[in-house]
């Protein structure tokens, strides 16, 4: 997922501040509870997209929906609204995951299958790819998509194995047009 320049530069803002306040941990939970919270509800993510409704509206329901949050987090979505980037609100939120988490070292990971694969087999893809290093922490994040009629994709940052039927087909298929 490409995620927009207002994103990164209003992550990296929070991010540099938590780390001078030393309150890096209790945002990241908060961020990834914002994450979570717009992605699992349509009416959320309709409400922060809608022009129409007025900016103070959009702060007083924020503050009510995550009124457990600490001051800076408030702050934060606070501000987002105030300059009229609330429709970003979950792409900032997951991109201040991210950054922290790359801090830490986790590796993100994404599975890509044709059907639901166990526990077992994740563990035997990430076990045979040199692309996971194991040395480290990861997240492993697993998306069905029938399209590769088989096998599997692994993702890790920015380098990527194919390893489906459907890549393999497509090759085959270039073969013979060349021959």
């Amino acid at each position: 997922m490409l995620t927009s320049k207002v994103a990164k530069r209003y992550a990296q803002g929070l991010l540099n501040f938590t780390q001078e306040s030393g309150s890096t941990a209790s945002v990241f939970a908060e961020m990834g509870d914002v994450v979570k919270t717009i992605s699992n509800s349509k009416e959320l993510q309709n409400f922060f997209g809608s022009p129409i409704i007025d900016v103070k509206k959009k702060i007083s329901i924020a503050s009510e929906i995550f009124k457990s949050f600490s001051p800076v987090s408030i702050n934060m979505i606070t501000m987002v609204i105030k300059h009229g980037r609330e429709s970003q609100m979950q792409n900032i939120a997951q991109e201040f995951v991210n950054k922290v988490e790359d801090l830490n070292g986790v590796q993100r990971i994404t599975l890509t299958a044709a059907t639901s694969l166990s526990q077992e087999n994740i563990q035997n893809i990430l076990k045979s790819s040199a692309l996971v290093n194991h040395d480290n922490k990861f997240d492993v994040k697993t998306i069905i998509n029938p399209n590769i009629l088989g096998g599997y994709i692994l993702r890790v940052g920015d380098q990527q194995i194919d390893a489906s039927v459907k890549s393999k087909l497509t090759q085959l298929q270039k073969e013979f047009q060349l021959n």
